[in-house]
């Protein structure tokens, strides 16, 4: 697999865009153009080390909200939206601590969440995942494609860029707010009027994408026809434990504790794994396994990879048999 390239971006511009989101737009510090990208990617952007730390990298969603602008042409910037989470792991403390003139280092766009080609698509965003919702509303009136967009949030104020996507997406964008009855998001009722394997896009919290699927799928809609992005990382679940793991081409034992994940513990002792979602959906971070008993808990494998017990996602998946040998 080859290295992705690497940029180094200047903050160009910082806008509050809510309460809770800020807006950056990031140029190339040498003032080139950026690589483009298609609806759907997202980028990577390097954050620093803590105390005793290593840096880790934070996907955050591309947004394009200009229908005569093609981004896969490339683009003099890239716009990130990005929701402060105080319980986070401190990706969102840091950029919602950059000022303008601040560098980063990047990585260029990805995409593992590309907009399909039938004609009629249902778009779901809840809070800040409308960022890579409005790219695809961009597409999609570029392409004058039909589509609805949904646009949920806790409160009508905490909805993010509704006057740029009123501009963009006129009567086919539709606001939703859990205070307000008469707004207030029904998944049910969304899809009780939608055409059955109408192409869903969701992206938001993970109760509403695991509500979104479980009503589509109650209703007969095919797998191929759900498409989601989560960027919420796995947390612990009840009765998880520590187990070893064993690096093949060194003999290395590293102890994975109960609470943190093996992707985690890999990268703290130096071993390098690619990675991405952090959320076992985009396959980037599987390994070959030697042996040992895991307990997948990603959606990118297939039912017979997971049991032929050969691989499996590090950033999500965990060992049930004390240790795990990894062909690393």
């Amino acid at each position: 697999m080859l290295a992705p390239l690497l940029l180094t971006l200047r903050v160009a511009a910082v806008d509050t865009t809510t309460s809770l989101i800020k807006s950056f737009m990031l140029e190339a510090a040498d003032g080139a153009p950026l690589p483009g990208y298609e609806p759907g990617a997202h980028l990577q952007i390097e954050i620093p080390a803590s105390a005793g730390g290593v840096p880790q990298w934070r996907s955050y969603s591309l947004i394009n909200l200009d229908a005569s602008v093609d981004p896969r042409d490339g683009v003099p910037a890239y716009r990130l939206g990005i929701r402060l989470e105080d319980d986070g792991r401190g990706g969102s403390r840091h950029m919602h601590a950059l000022e303008v003139g601040a560098t980063l280092n990047a990585r260029a766009p990805v995409n593992h969440f590309p907009l399909a080609a039938p004609p009629r698509v249902l778009l779901i965003a809840g809070g800040i995942g409308i960022t890579p919702m409005a790219s695809m509303a961009a597409e999609l009136a570029a392409q004058q494609r039909d589509y609805e967009l949904h646009l949920s949030g806790r409160t009508r104020d905490a909805l993010p860029y509704v006057e740029e996507l009123r501009k963009l997406a006129g009567e086919r964008l539709v606001l939703h707010a859990d205070d307000d009855a008469a707004t207030r998001l029904s998944i049910d009722a969304l899809l009780d009027d939608a055409q059955v394997n109408q192409p869903i896009y969701v992206c938001g919290p993970a109760g509403m994408i695991d509500a979104v699927l479980a009503s589509a799928r109650k209703r007969g809609w095919h797998e191929c026809d759900l498409h989601y992005e989560l960027f919420t990382e796995a947390t612990p679940q009840e009765g998880d434990t520590a187990f070893e793991v064993e690096l093949k081409s060194s003999g290395k034992l590293l102890t994975v504790p109960a609470d943190k994940s093996l992707l985690d513990t890999l990268i703290e002792n130096g071993t390098d794994v690619m990675y991405d979602c952090r959320s076992g959906y985009c396959g980037l971070c599987t390994v070959q396994v030697a042996s040992g008993e895991i307990d997948h808990r990603d959606t990118y494998l297939s039912d017979a990879d997971k049991a032929s017990g050969k691989v499996m996602q590090v950033c999500v998946s965990r060992c049930k048999s004390g240790r795990v040998v990894l062909d690393l």
